[in-house]
């Protein structure tokens, strides 16, 4: 299978534009293997997400992949830690963000 090369923050060191992003689906992953895939994560909000990957593959697409309302920030004590999570949303602009993620995790 093809590499996909991307990246997590711009030339200038500036995070990647994701306004217009939204929710088009969720991958199942533990923590661990989306920081070998993709680096640390940015932190989340500090409300509703915990942490927070903003990719910008080479085809153009953007990316972004999230936990959402089940970890310490949102919950509290109740809230998993992050790296417990293996539910994580991923935004973008159209279902390439998503097909491209699910390639460079080897899950499509």
């Amino acid at each position: 299978m093809k590499i996909l090369k991307f990246i997590v923050r711009e030339s200038n060191g500036e995070l990647i534009d994701v306004n217009g992003t939204s929710l088009i689906g969720e991958i199942s992953a533990t923590y661990a293997e989306l920081v070998k895939k993709f680096g640390q994560p940015d932190r989340g909000d500090g409300y509703k997400t915990d942490a927070e990957w903003t990719i910008k593959f080479e085809d153009g697409t953007i990316a972004t992949i999230y936990n959402w309302k089940n970890g310490k920030n949102y919950c509290g004590s109740d809230g998993l830690n992050v790296t417990k999570i293996t539910n994580w949303h991923v935004g973008g602009h159209s279902q390439k963000a998503l097909t491209n993620i699910k390639k460079h995790l080897d899950m499509s």
